[in-house]
């Protein structure tokens, strides 16, 4: 039996002199090619200027299986047509009337050819490699793929029913509440310029848009997937592929338009324009009867509210009032209903944080965290991390929005003298709609008597330190009960972002990964200029205290999606991390990672708790081996904390080189000492300054001082006692360390 064929309003063109390059390039390929064979060159009847140039071809493709499933067969015949417009993108339509609905087909109509999508990627991606060959051996690729059955593989996730559509419902994430609230849901719309219209529900939107239509949701039976269908363009046809595919549409289509349909009737100046109907078809897989997704499609049906209810039984009209149908004795009889025209609305949804974290590609949801800084960078990291739907977030923060805050924070100028909590909180309900909340909480975190701050603390998996300040991160380690801690910062110059992580032990604080941070920036070559503040301060306001950093909000945002990006990662290890990410001015960067130690604390009876880690501990063995028999020493660097009661020894340096020592003693010399502290200060912005000395002991001596040891450390602390501040001794032996302070009494 001979298939049959589409006619289209065609003629041959006579001349095809003015045909465009493209349109000749495709005939000579055509010729070329042995598996396809031409019929005609063909331009619109209707067409006075040539607009477009049809070529209908036979297709022969011998990887076509026999009898395959999909209804392909080995000869096709297509209509490959060329615009003379050469933007526009050549297609290829299938004319047979039968030709299957597969797959990765464009939506044309169901009264006229396929059109095959032949392209994963862009039509302006294509263009860039396209030639008519390769379209060619792309329509019989196409043909192939679709008849084996490969091109949408048995683990793809199923089609949707319907090809898409130029109008577009945006569906609420949370139109299940919305539905069961009982109250009738409306829809408005905006225009587009490619002349589709997006429309929302009119509950969540501003209403100045103008109602379109009274939304009915109807949720159907499933359905076996299959082909994707063709739009109906009547409520009949899509009456019969509803039935076709085992759903039963106008009984629940009857009972939507009744529910809570008020009973005083209704006239026809109360309705909407019209009736937007949104289905919810759950998709059953032919080959286990399991029920793997659901399309969503929406109709737009032609004629008003109530003369649509009528037709279909579910209303009647009484001196120009509408009532339901429902309790009435003879039910009304449905009339005229098959022939209601139809508008397909593709939909669409809101995100929610799965859907986010989705696209996104985060792989778990993320923890209940805490943002300590509401500023530039914590701001920027919320906003990243609530868009890819990734944590629960609380933020706290005592500041307020002021002007110059604009040039680096998402806050808007009309927030200016909110609180910053605000500002990002009402970010994260524009962003989402309440689908990811962010709970703010105005106030120092410092204040431990403030029992939000306690509370969010408490409850936190994760904190993250955004604050740009010393105080909480080093605050924060002398809390044991706390929760995991992160800290961030962006240094001065913007050039460097700076990541550290507590282990989940907390035996690598915060504390500890700080002074380790400052060793290496002492020890390394990149940390001559690390923290240099080169591009200045600017004064935003009166107050000695207002000063704030020239910084670039492109440098803040460069490093936050670095640090957005690497604590997710991380914190799925155990393991404490410090990294800088050091990035050149030519815009290379490079990833530092710091080898990290655990804490060693030294308690001294009415002094200052003594800080160090045991790669310090490690360092100062060596030196000690290293000057074997001899005794060595040096001075320590650090600093002190009193809010903490606290001094950490960040590094200890080795013997100067006129130092003297023998067996038993040691005398520091003092050959380039005062500039290694002046350098160490420098390359630290001021933090780390001289603390103190360490010596050490021959074999079988203990770590304990000496009388010499302490005549040293009176001496050295009469000299510190100038700047008011205690002297640390470190006594280095053969199998201990110890530590001993002194501070001048008044």
């Amino acid at each position: 039996m001979s298939p049959e064929y589409f006619q289209l309003d065609l003629v041959k063109l006579e001349d095809r002199s003015h045909a465009s390059s493209r349109t000749h390039a495709m005939i000579s390929a055509i010729n070329a090619n042995r598996d396809i064979g031409l019929i005609d060159v063909m331009r619109a009847r209707t067409d006075e200027e040539l607009s477009c140039v049809y070529i209908m071809v036979d297709v022969e493709c011998h990887g076509v299986p026999t009898h395959n499933k999909y209804g392909l067969r080995f000869r096709e015949r297509m209509l490959i047509v060329v615009p003379q417009d050469d933007s526009i993108a050549t297609a290829a339509w299938a004319m047979r009337k039968d030709f299957p609905r597969l797959a990765h087909q464009n939506s044309v109509s169901a009264l006229g050819p396929a059109q095959l999508c032949l392209y994963y990627e862009p039509m302006n991606v294509v263009a860039r490699t396209w030639t008519a060959h390769s379209f060619l051996a792309r329509i019989l690729w196409w043909l192939e793929k679709n008849a084996k059955g490969e091109l949408h593989l048995a683990d793809q996730p199923l089609d949707t029913l319907f090809f898409e559509s130029k109008h577009e419902l945006v569906i609420p994430w949370d139109i299940a509440d919305l539905v069961s609230g009982g109250k009738p849901l409306h829809v408005s719309g905006v225009r587009r310029a490619d002349n589709g219209t997006t429309m929302r529900i009119a509950n969540q939107v501003d209403t100045g848009q103008g109602v379109l239509a009274k939304l009915v949701k109807i949720d159907l039976e499933p359905v076996e997937s299959g082909e994707v269908e063709w739009d109906p363009h009547t409520l009949g046809e899509l009456n019969n592929l509803m039935t076709r595919r085992g759903a039963n549409l106008l009984d629940p289509l009857r009972s939507a338009m009744q529910h809570d349909f008020p009973q005083q009737g209704l006239t026809q100046k109360d309705e909407p324009a019209s009736v937007l109907v949104l289905l919810s078809i759950p998709l059953r897989r032919a080959s286990t009867g399991h029920v793997e997704g659901v399309s969503y499609r929406a109709f737009f049906l032609h004629g008003g509210t109530l003369k649509v209810g009528a037709k279909l039984g579910a209303l009647f009209e009484l001196e120009g009032r509408f009532y339901t149908s429902v309790g009435i004795l003879q039910e009304e009889q449905a009339h005229d209903w098959e022939a209601i025209g139809l508008d397909p609305v593709t939909v669409l949804w809101e995100n929610t944080a799965d859907r986010a974290r989705s696209q996104s590609g985060h792989p778990d949801s993320g923890p209940k965290g805490t943002v300590v800084g509401a500023g530039s960078l914590g701001s920027a990291l919320l906003e990243l991390w609530i868009r890819s739907g990734w944590g629960t977030w609380t933020v706290i923060d005592k500041d307020h929005i002021r002007p110059h805050n604009l040039a680096r924070h998402s806050a808007l100028n009309f927030q200016i003298g909110q609180p910053k909590v605000l500002a990002v909180s009402r970010l994260v309900e524009g962003i989402t709609r309440g689908a990811s909340m962010l709970t703010g909480v105005e106030a120092d975190v410092m204040s431990s008597a403030n029992p939000e701050v306690a509370r969010a603390l408490r409850a936190s998996d994760l904190v993250v330190d955004a604050t740009a300040d010393l105080s909480y991160p080093r605050a924060s380690s002398a809390n044991e009960g706390r929760a995991r801690h992160v800290s961030v910062f962006v240094t001065p110059s913007g050039r460097s972002g700076v990541m550290m992580l507590e282990d989940i032990a907390k035996a690598r604080c915060l504390r500890t990964i700080e002074a380790q941070y400052y060793r290496a920036i002492i020890r390394s070559e990149w940390g001559k200029t690390h923290l240099d503040g080169h591009r200045g301060l600017f004064w935003s306001g009166a107050s000695c205290r207002d000063l704030s950093m020239v910084l670039p909000y492109s440098s803040v945002m460069i490093h936050a999606c670095q640090f957005a990006e690497s604590i997710p990662t991380h914190i799925r290890s155990d393991a404490a991390i410090a990294v800088i990410w050091q990035r050149e001015p030519g815009g290379s960067t490079d990833a530092i990672s710091l080898e990290l130690f655990e804490r060693r604390v030294h308690k001294t009876e009415g002094g200052l708790d003594v800080y160090m880690d045991e790669g310090l501990h490690d360092h100062l063995r060596v030196l000690r081996r290293e000057a074997l028999p001899n005794e060595t020493g040096g001075i320590l660097l650090g600093y002190h904390d009193f809010t903490q009661n606290l001094v950490v020894i960040v590094d200890a340096l080795p013997a100067p080189r006129d130092s003297r020592g023998t067996p038993t003693s040691f005398e520091r010399g003092t050959d380039g000492l005062l500039d290694l502290v002046e350098d160490a200060r420098n390359r630290t912005a001021g933090i780390v300054g001289y603390v103190g000395e360490w010596h050490s002991h021959p074999d079988g001596y203990p770590a304990a001082p000496s009388r010499d040891d302490l005549i040293q450390l009176a001496q050295l602390a009469v000299g510190m006692n100038e700047e008011g501040l205690p002297v640390v001794q470190v006594i280095v032996g053969s199998h201990e360390i110890g530590v001993v302070q002194a501070e001048v009494q008044p």
